[in-house]
């Protein structure tokens, strides 16, 4: 019933856990059986370890979260020779989430993870590059091309590339990432935000720039989705301060064919077990024998 396909990936459902919420799914196990979900997306992995930023990382604001976690992560090699074991044991998908800070280093990491059964590869293309002076690789449609182009060449997974809704114009993006090979997209990722500590007279976080995430941006996020959608025919995953099983069939119904969600398992746990249960009901309550019946149907 609540079937999906993704990239010809089979999921159970649409509902997918965002990268650097779930951590690689050990903590979450005292709240429900990651089993359940669609699909799993990683840690954000680099080709090196990271230890991620020094001062404070997460912040609430009205309506979100802000975060400056620095892609905190293992390394690649270490997350599959120790994290990917456990994770194999869930009856559910894993979706590798990889960043670099130079297309060789996107490359490299790719490469390894195309040695494992990962079926599913999310390029975070939000990452600063660092041979263009620290700009994201995900703001110009020019240069995101680019890392997309060669990172296809070489993956032996079906490429999902995750948009930065800080591009210059997120439908030109879309249109970039999907020409230079991308087979699915995922938008969006955060904000750029920061907060002021009036107390201490200066920003929050040591970046000063943070992510921002959480409710306050879903009108935003499902606004390109919507756009994005209508342009393109390509699988989308909808991101951005899904809450709710109401919350996830409206980015579907703007065209998704899965959702993720983010700072929502923060809030609770075991929150994503909510919104499927939800998307189940109301399948029922509308005689709704398949998501597809409903993709898109806001654009119809």
């Amino acid at each position: 019933m609540t079937r999906v396909n993704i990239c010809g990936v089979e999921l159970n459902n649409p509902v997918i856990v965002a990268s650097g919420t779930f951590g690689f799914g050990r903590e979450y196990e005292d709240f429900f059986s990651p089993s359940k979900l669609g699909a799993i997306c990683t840690k954000g992995l680099t080709l090196h370890s990271k230890s991620g930023n020094s001062g404070i990382r997460i912040h609430e604001t009205t309506g979100g979260l802000l975060n400056s976690i620095g892609l905190e992560n293992p390394g690649v090699d270490a997350f599959i020779k120790n994290e990917l074991p456990h994770m194999e044991q869930y009856e559910t998908v894993i979706i590798a989430n990889v960043g670099g800070s130079s297309i060789e280093e996107y490359i490299t990491a790719v490469e390894k993870i195309n040695k494992t059964n990962i079926p599913l590869v999310e390029l975070n293309i939000s990452c600063p590059n660092v041979k263009e002076g620290g700009m994201a690789f995900g703001i110009k449609s020019e240069i995101a091309y680019n890392v997309v182009k060669e990172v296809k060449s070489i993956c032996k997974k079906p490429l999902i590339v995750k948009l930065s809704p800080n591009a210059e114009n997120i439908v030109d993006m879309a249109y970039s990432c999907f020409k230079a090979g991308a087979d699915g997209l995922s938008l969006v990722n955060t904000f750029s935000g920061m907060a002021i500590d009036i107390n201490k007279r200066k920003p929050v976080f040591n970046n000063i720039i943070a992510g921002l995430s959480g409710p306050c941006i879903k009108p935003i996020a499902l606004r390109m989705v919507y756009q994005v959608c209508s342009e393109l025919d390509v699988p989308v995953i909808g991101i951005g301060g899904i809450m709710s099983s109401e919350d996830a069939i409206e980015f579907i119904m703007a065209g998704a064919t899965a959702i993720q969600v983010g700072s929502g398992n923060f809030v609770k746990p075991d929150l994503c077990i909510d919104i499927i249960e939800g998307i189940e009901e109301f399948m029922k309550r509308e005689g709704i024998n398949n998501l597809e019946e409903i993709r898109g149907i806001a654009r119809r």
